[in-house]
């Protein structure tokens, strides 16, 4: 009986409405707009990678140390400023065979080698998954060729630059290519690992 009403007296309505001449207004469908939100690169990464010292030849007073090339592995823990300023902390250890020549006696024995550091780094976004990066920072390194009498700390500044590759919104790819200024039977390193930005 309710439903019978009801249905009558909406009948009326919309028939008073064509009688008077009234338009009868379409119901507006208020849909909530969709904003799609860019997800905002985290200010906090890490590197976990893998490590490649390419040797070098260096003078000693009586002999030469000539370092082959060998691996190692690497840590940097990154902060990003902002305009594509980040600061990073590095950790690196790598061992190699390292040659001493002294007069006709030839010797071989292993190098290891730890390096800390502090880094300001200059990242270019290329496209949106692409970026190039430059870095300069202060190190220090824990030489050990223990074989050789050879137990030194040094510290000297140091070079890098790479490029980076976005897997996904987390997860970056990671090349580079550093240069110290310290002087020793590692050489120069290259790099390759995953980027994680939490």
């Amino acid at each position: 009986m309710k439903k019978i009403l009801l249905t009558s007296i909406v009948a009326a309505q919309l028939l008073t409405q064509l009688h008077a001449g009234g338009d009868i207004e379409p119901v507006e469908m208020n849909e909530p707009e969709m904003m799609e939100h860019e997800a905002a690169e985290s200010q906090f990464y890490l590197i976990v990678k893998g490590m490649a010292v390419l040797g070098d030849t260096v003078n000693e007073e009586h002999s030469v140390l000539d370092g082959d090339q060998d691996y190692g592995y690497g840590i940097d823990l990154g902060y990003r400023l902002g305009n594509g300023f980040a600061v990073e902390y590095d950790f690196s250890y790598a061992s190699n065979t390292v040659t001493e020549t002294r007069g006709e006696d030839v010797e071989e024995a292993t190098g290891k080698y730890y390096t800390s550091a502090i880094d300001l780094v200059y990242t270019i976004e290329m496209t949106e998954s692409i970026g190039l990066f430059g870095k300069v920072g202060y190190e220090y390194e824990w030489e050990t060729i223990s074989k050789y009498d050879i137990d030194n700390t040094n510290h000297d500044f140091v070079f890098g630059a790479g490029v980076e590759i976005a897997m996904n919104e987390t997860y970056k790819f990671v090349a580079e290519y550093e240069h110290s200024l310290i002087e020793g039977p590692h050489g120069d390193s290259v790099f390759a690992g995953v980027m994680f930005n939490f």
